[in-house]
């Protein structure tokens, strides 16, 4: 493959279940010649590939101008209890990914793709589901060629902080979903299912600007 046609790939949350994945994937993909993660601590891996920046997202404006290149992968996430506050949990979920999603934009990135949930929704009485909805559509205005937002439902796979509360619910979204086919949507997926749909998607032929894909359509694309 020429070296022209390599890419330039974009990670936030690259700490995190799916965007740890989502690094390794990428900078074992001979189609990306550089992968830039810009994160609160270091990942702790190495490649020649990579180029890490540690940053503060209260203050983008000092590296905004460094969020360049052909396709940004957004998996920003936390929770309540590790955020400590909705509030601080909004910071988070919300203002520094739409912040980088921003200036990615402003920097002539092509390709968005979002990890959001499942029930997301703007007018949602819930405020997580409200707050990931909200990104959702705020995003989706911004003048990417191309927005591809993943909505999964429970997610398998070993954090780094485990979630014990999680396991008991992915353990009942998985038997609700074998009972009733109508359910299937809801039931959990694999992180890493997550993260090869979306290079999948950043890789396909599709030319449509704006696809929203549930967690069973994330199984399909994964493959």
């Amino acid at each position: 493959m020429a070296e022209q046609n390599l890419k330039t790939a974009i990670v936030v949350g690259a700490t995190g279940l799916i965007g740890g994945l989502l690094v390794k994937k990428l900078l074992n993909d001979p189609r990306y010649a550089k992968v830039k993660v810009f994160t609160r601590r270091a990942t702790g891996l190495t490649s020649p590939k990579l180029h890490e920046y540690i940053v503060d997202f209260n203050l983008i404006e000092m590296w905004g101008d460094k969020i360049s290149g052909d396709e940004l992968f957004s998996a920003l996430g936390t929770t309540i209890k590790q955020a400590g506050s909705k509030e601080k949990q909004y910071l988070v979920d919300y203002t520094y990914q739409y912040e980088v999603a921003r200036a990615a934009a402003e920097n002539h990135v092509q390709k968005y793709f979002l990890v959001s949930s499942i029930g997301a929704n703007r007018f949602s009485p819930n405020f997580y589901l409200r707050m990931k909805g909200s990104l959702d559509y705020a995003v989706s205005e911004m003048p990417f060629s191309r927005i591809v937002i993943f909505q999964p439902a429970g997610l398998i796979g070993e954090r780094e902080n485990p979630r014990p509360g999680e396991k008991i619910g992915i353990a009942l979204a998985n038997f609700i979903g074998g009972l009733i086919p109508s359910f299937k949507k809801y039931k959990p997926i694999k992180a890493e299912r997550v993260a090869d749909a979306m290079i999948n998607a950043a890789n396909d032929s599709t030319h449509e600007k704006l696809i929203v894909y549930k967690s069973d359509q994330i199984n399909l694309i994964a493959e």
